[in-house]
């Protein structure tokens, strides 16, 4: 007797879970990726993160909501303060100064290395060196990538994007759009040995649930040579119930 009423207690207070299928109505809203990923052997200034979906939506080289922290190889963070430092003190605020030659309609000045680089890119061209430009070196630009090499990184965030099919990327060199194609500037990597070799802390959708297993959280791949690992998941829409509520997860 004793046992059944042990049991009945148990069925009484435990939780059922049912599974429905049924058609999902809020394709219009948006889909939060959280992702927390430690690249091994490639330095922050190296990595780009972008998103995009069928739709024709693309995010290139997100930094909202996105950060990536500087490592040593013993898993400390670098202090950003020389990062930091503004090194457009002291000059002329309505300076236009020169894109070596790659001046456009869209890049009439170029006032730091990036735009600089993002003008070569925009009209095609081949930037040999940063050595020769200007205002990389004054941003010491060529010293920061020497610097870093022996660095780790690790991004950490919140992707937001719309519920159709679609992915989303970390890659070494800068993206950026050209003719239509997703493109990464890898000419500054020729000489660095890319090892992808990358672990993910965690990676989930939609809100955090603290019971929630991940599938790839706290998984570690080895890059034995110069590849791409990719990782296909099929999310489905998920509702947390109570007896007095109905959330919806993602």
């Amino acid at each position: 007797m004793t046992a059944l009423f042990v049991a009945e207690l148990q069925f009484f207070l435990g939780a059922s879970i049912k599974e429905k299928l049924l058609m999902d109505t809020t394709r219009s809203e948006l889909l939060d990726i959280y992702l927390d990923i430690t690249f091994h052997n490639l330095p922050c200034d190296y990595l780009s993160v972008d998103a995009m979906d069928v739709s024709g939506g693309q995010q290139v080289d997100v930094d909202h909501n996105i950060k990536k922290r500087r490592l040593k190889k013993d898993g400390t963070v670098v202090s950003e303060d020389s990062k930091n430092k503004d090194i457009s003190d002291g000059l002329d605020p309505n300076r236009c100064e020169s894109c070596y030659g790659a001046e456009s309609s869209e890049h009439k000045c170029c006032n730091t290395c990036e735009e600089v680089r993002d003008a070569y890119r925009v009209k095609a061209g081949v930037l040999e060196s940063l050595g020769s430009i200007e205002q990389c070196k004054r941003e010491g630009i060529a010293h920061r990538l020497e610097d870093t090499k022996n660095e780790m990184c690790n991004v950490q965030g919140t992707l937001r994007v719309s519920k159709v099919s679609g992915n989303f990327h970390i890659s070494p060199g800068k993206s950026f759009q050209q003719n239509h194609a997703h493109v990464h500037d890898l000419k500054f990597l020729q000489t660095f040995p890319l090892n992808l070799t990358h672990t993910i802390n965690r990676l989930s959708f939609g809100e955090f649930v603290p019971t929630q297993v991940n599938p790839l959280d706290n998984h570690t791949f080895v890059a034995k040579r110069i590849e791409h690992n990719e990782a296909i998941l099929h999310t489905n829409s998920t509702d947390e119930v109570s007896k007095d509520k109905t959330k919806r997860l993602c």
